[in-house]
Parts: C-alpha cells; sequence; structure tokens
C-alpha cells in the first residue's frame, strides 16, 4: 500500500517565535489540503490520518531550491507569505508546503532535511 504525507519546510533565517512558526505551519498545511481537495492524493491522505513533517531549510534561496526540485517531480507546492501584522515584513516567504504525495515522492525531495 502507498502512503501518503505533507512536509513542511520552513525558513531558519527570519528569526520566527516558536508561535509564529506554528501559525505559520497551520496555514501551510490548511492551503494544501484545500488547493489538493478532490484530488486521489488529498482524499488518501486525510484518510490515513493527515501524516505531516516540519523540516527546516536556512533561508529562503535553500527554500526555493527545494520548492523547485518539487515542482519538477510534479509534486504540489503551497507557497505561505506572512501578512505582515507581528514579527515579519509583509509578503516575507515563511515556509512551504510539499504534497500531499507519496511518502516515496515527498521523501525523495525533502530526505536531506532536518526535522525542525
Amino acid at each position: 500500500m502507498l502512503f501518503m504525507k505533507l512536509a513542511i519546510v520552513v525558513r531558519k533565517d527570519l528569526g520566527m517565535s516558536c508561535g509564529k512558526i506554528a501559525g505559520q505551519v497551520g496555514h501551510a498545511s490548511v492551503m494544501a489540503y484545500r488547493m489538493a481537495s478532490g484530488t486521489h492524493e488529498s482524499d488518501q491522505w486525510y484518510n490515513e490520518g493527515q501524516k505531516k513533517i516540519v523540516l527546516k531549510t536556512e533561508n529562503g534561496e535553500s527554500l526555493a531550491i527545494i520548492a523547485s526540485n518539487a515542482e519538477r517531480n510534479c509534486i504540489q507546492v503551497n507557497y505561505i507569505r506572512d501578512f505582515g501584522l507581528t514579527q515579519i515584513e509583509p509578503n516575507t516567504l515563511t515556509c512551504i508546503a510539499i504534497g500531499p504525495d507519496s511518502d516515496e515522492k515527498i521523501d525523495s525531495i525533502v530526505g536531506g532535511l532536518k526535522l525542525l
């Protein structure tokens, strides 16, 4: 059986507080599900319990490379930009959601990253 997951990759160079990161990860998860809604991947991911991994990367440049690799492999990527109401400048890219998709496909993109 093929298992599904969602990977969320967060920039570490922004100095976001734990609460701010949690909010951004929440936005990423909701956006990924909403954008994939009705697809086989989202339905299977939802029914399997919505497995997520939250990973870190150093900066916006490394985040862009990861996103590009995912898109080249036909994996959904959602970009999360902050409104700038608290800690971050408006429109700053804070994290990306990759998937939901098969564990294998997700791991091929983020396998070398460390957990947040």
